[in-house]
């Protein structure tokens, strides 16, 4: 699907409940400047969200570290880690500073897996704190679509075994049921 150019998202958009805004995505458009200067536009179909030091599944839940200092930042920035030590995840921040939360982009149309998107997109550590804009040459846009509460599927999210049953099991992985 061809996604049309559409209105780049305030960072007032991610300063905001974590859980809201990762359904919020859903139907938004990620945006990425390649090296040539072409832009791909990719619908977000698949994200999780990842809500504070109490969520035991968050990287931030162990503390402030080097490695997850970002995620401290107000919402509206980049946290990109690597993963297995061969996948970089890419996860938007949110909610405001001192309060680690974001949200991991999981799946756009046509590319499920969040190492795949990364990959299909170029996007690797370079863009780790940077802010979600155009300007970084990765943002987000309103793609003007508007997704059905029954287009949602909310399901545990995946790969969090070490994390406890409690958040094993919590529904903050969103889908969207595009057929």
């Amino acid at each position: 699907m061809s996604v049309p150019k559409g209105k780049v998202l305030p960072t007032a958009f991610f300063r905001r409940d974590t859980v809201t805004v990762t359904r919020e995505l859903l139907g938004k458009a990620l945006c990425r400047q390649l090296p040539d200067g072409t832009v791909r536009r990719c619908l977000l179909t698949e994200v999780e969200a990842y809500v504070g030091p109490h969520d035991k599944a968050c990287h931030a839940s162990r503390g402030k570290t080097a490695r997850t200092s970002v995620m401290f930042e107000p919402g509206g920035v980049f946290y990109v880690y690597l993963c297995y030590g061969m996948h970089w995840m890419l996860n938007l921040v949110t909610e405001g500073g001192d309060y680690p939360a974001a949200v991991l982009v999981r799946g756009v149309e046509g590319i499920s897996g969040p190492g795949r998107v990364t990959k299909q997109l170029a996007i690797g550590r370079d863009l780790n704190t940077l802010p979600i804009r155009r300007t970084s040459g990765l943002w987000v846009e309103d793609a003007g679509i508007d997704i059905l509460d029954t287009q949602v599927e909310r399901t545990p999210r995946i790969g969090i075994g070490y994390a406890g049953e409690f958040w094993m099991n919590e529904p903050l992985r969103f889908l969207w049921n595009t057929q």
